[in-house]
């Protein structure tokens, strides 16, 4: 009788942890399930030239984060550029982007959201803003100087581990505005760089890059001087590109 009790005691006690580790294993799974997707904010203020692709390219991006589960929220007020509301973001892309467009405060916010290690990209114009402040000169990596008429030139792909680079062509040729540099950060990973054998009007020489990367201020930052026209936001290898960025900006 004793050792039949001592069995049934032992068999129950077995029911019990397995139920148990059931349990925990499909909490674990729930929660793995609802996990919350990241949050992208897009930052399009102009204060100088407005490209007529930035609603385009707002879509675009939104598109992107449905595909891919992320969130995308989008503003062109600088006061939301502030270290509270910036908490909720992983990433923020300044999306053609001009002229000075940051406070002080938004200033700080930036640099703060960077040391938390989180993701910055900017599109096309990202170069041509912020022109008195030194830190973001840095980070965004060149500023914009000039550009020719748009015309059909060839890209050159210099790095093709990259996620935002690896599905391109070796030499990838497509019509876009061309950027001419000035004070082109050293530090910089290159990416792609375009081929002024390949069209008029390029003034950078055989060291005329055209998306790079670089970790920054704590945080990984991606830029890419292609996105000035709207068709770019149609295009799947660009958005790949594109995508490519925001994924590595979100340090995955």
């Amino acid at each position: 009788m004793r050792f039949k009790l001592m069995n049934f005691c032992i068999v129950s006690a077995i029911a019990v942890i397995s139920f148990v580790l059931v349990s925990f294993c499909q909490v674990n799974k729930d929660e793995a399930i609802f996990v919350k997707p990241k949050k992208v904010l897009i930052f399009s203020k102009t204060n100088g030239f407005r490209h007529g692709s930035i609603s385009v390219g707002i879509n675009a991006i939104k598109k992107l984060g449905e595909e891919n589960n992320f969130l995308v929220d989008a503003t062109e007020d600088s006061l939301a550029i502030n270290s509270k509301n910036l908490k909720q973001y992983q990433v923020i892309i300044f999306l053609n982007t001009t002229g000075t467009i940051l406070g002080k405060e938004g200033e700080l916010a930036l640099q703060e959201f960077m040391k938390k290690g989180k993701g910055f990209v900017g599109v096309h114009s990202a170069s041509d803003c912020e022109f008195d402040w030194p830190w973001y000169g840095k980070m965004i990596g060149g500023y914009f100087v000039s550009h020719p008429a748009q015309q059909t030139a060839k890209l050159v792909v210099v790095n093709k581990e990259h996620i935002a680079t690896k599905h391109l062509p070796a030499i990838w040729e497509r019509k876009d505005e061309w950027y001419n540099f000035k004070d082109l950060n050293p530090d910089v990973n290159v990416l792609l760089k375009i081929d002024e054998s390949s069209y008029t009007g390029g003034k950078n020489g055989d060291n005329h890059p055209m998306a790079w990367y670089q970790n920054y201020g704590g945080g990984r930052m991606f830029y890419t001087a292609l996105g000035h026209t709207n068709e770019s936001y149609s295009d799947p290898l660009f958005l790949q590109h594109l995508l490519g960025g925001i994924t590595y900006a979100m340090g995955e």
